[in-house]
């Protein structure tokens, strides 16, 4: 009788910690103990303030529109499922739609763009790879319901118009940021990253894995 062989599963989370980076003025990760284990305590329970934005995230609607839905209210459906892993290393402050094209036959419905060989998961980078909204704009011509992306921002760091946020607020697309895929090889795989459900916020940490499909 023949084995089934287990998928591999790659972690794409940075890990989170009082001195994860964070974007200038946001609230970094911070955490105290409530209570420790001591006599007449049998339980460690912490606090933790943080921003939703601290590590891998997804951006709710509200995070980028005055109306916009909290993360609680978003569907799950474009957090979970097939994905495309596609390297776009080195390719500048915004990858373009020639960066990409070499890899979008018979694209699934969730984008996935590395762009650092290596993310610097220790410190804020202001020279992060965005997004250029004509891209958005073409791949959700496509199909596409979700683009994710290894950098904070899916628009320059210095942005003011954040012009890619505003595509996908128009598409009705959705976001992941500050994932990690230094060890991910281009292709295909089941993405799992879903935000808590969190009524009233602009976004959601998430601990985004990848799995290897097995056909």
């Amino acid at each position: 009788m023949e084995s089934k062989k287990t998928p591999r599963l790659w972690d794409i989370s940075p890990p989170v910690h009082e001195g994860a980076p964070v974007f200038p003025g946001d609230t970094p990760y911070r955490q105290r103990w409530a209570a420790t284990i001591a006599p007449g305590c049998p339980v460690n329970v912490s606090e933790i303030t943080l921003s939703p934005h601290v590590g891998s995230h997804a951006d709710a609607p509200l995070h980028y529109d005055a109306q916009g839905a909290s993360i609680g209210a978003v569907s799950l459906a474009p957090f979970l499922g097939r994905c495309r892993v596609i390297h776009a290393i080195d390719c500048g402050p915004l990858v373009e739609w020639r960066h990409v094209e070499h890899a979008l036959q018979d694209l699934p419905p969730r984008v996935l763009l590395r762009t650092y060989r290596h993310m610097p998961v220790d410190r804020w980078d202001p020279q992060l790879s965005a997004y250029a909204p004509g891209t958005i704009e073409r791949l959700a011509d496509l199909g596409v319901q979700l683009v994710g992306i290894d950098t904070a921002s899916i628009d320059p760091a210095d942005s003011k118009t954040l012009d890619s946020h505003q595509v996908i607020r128009r598409r009705g697309l959705r976001v992941l940021e500050n994932l990690v895929l230094d060890d991910v090889p281009e292709g295909d795989y089941e993405l799992i990253a879903l935000p808590l459900k969190l009524t009233s916020a602009d976004a959601s940490p998430v601990r985004a894995v990848l799995r290897e499909l097995i056909s």
